[in-house]
């Protein structure tokens, strides 16, 4: 092989970049033709570096570091598509962090399975005054995923999905259903 990247070309051959008493030296040209080919690899990556940026498009061994910049763990076991999906939306999920929808759009991103939601509000009321208040008044969130034979639900993996997605002063439970 020759060259870092087999036929890559620099788009930008140093050489033509030289002055002219340096064009015509035979020398000259094939050291930096020897230098060309070091640096062809580094410029073909800035010359598309809006697509190493975009987790659709980055090379697949690109996306983990692509992830890091946006403080999210991989799981390489995931599908190719869903890890990208979740690079992609991770400023929409950032925003409705703590929130049931966030929760419920970050729990069917890494499972595949959309959940339902209840959460208790952590507030006690009643309308009648003097009256034993109904409702609870320790917050609460309970996350019910439906697990098929063909999509089986990683419950390790929901844990601490859930643990991560909610507020931490919310306890949570979480119920996984045949369906």
């Amino acid at each position: 092989m020759r060259g870092l990247v087999a036929g890559l070309a620099s788009p930008h051959p140093i050489g033509s970049l030289l002055p002219s008493l340096y064009q015509e030296d035979g020398f000259a040209q094939r050291f930096t033709e020897g230098l060309d080919e070091v640096v062809a690899p580094a410029l073909a990556v800035l010359d598309n570096l809006p697509a190493y940026l975009d987790p659709v498009l980055t090379p697949e061994d690109f996306l983990p570091w692509l992830a890091g910049w946006v403080g999210i763990a991989l799981d390489e076991n995931w599908p190719l598509v869903r890890r990208r999906q979740l690079v992609a939306r991770a400023g929409d999920l950032y925003r409705a962090r703590g929130t049931a929808r966030g929760l419920a759009e970050q729990v069917e991103l890494l499972t595949g399975s959309a959940p339902r939601i209840e959460e208790s509000g952590g507030t006690v009321w009643s309308p009648t005054p003097n009256a034993s208040p109904p409702g609870d008044a320790i917050a609460q969130v309970v996350v019910t995923v439906r697990e098929t034979p063909d999509h089986p639900i990683d419950r390790r993996r929901l844990e601490s999905i859930v643990r991560d997605a909610k507020p931490a002063a919310v306890r949570h439970r979480i119920e996984v259903v045949a369906g």
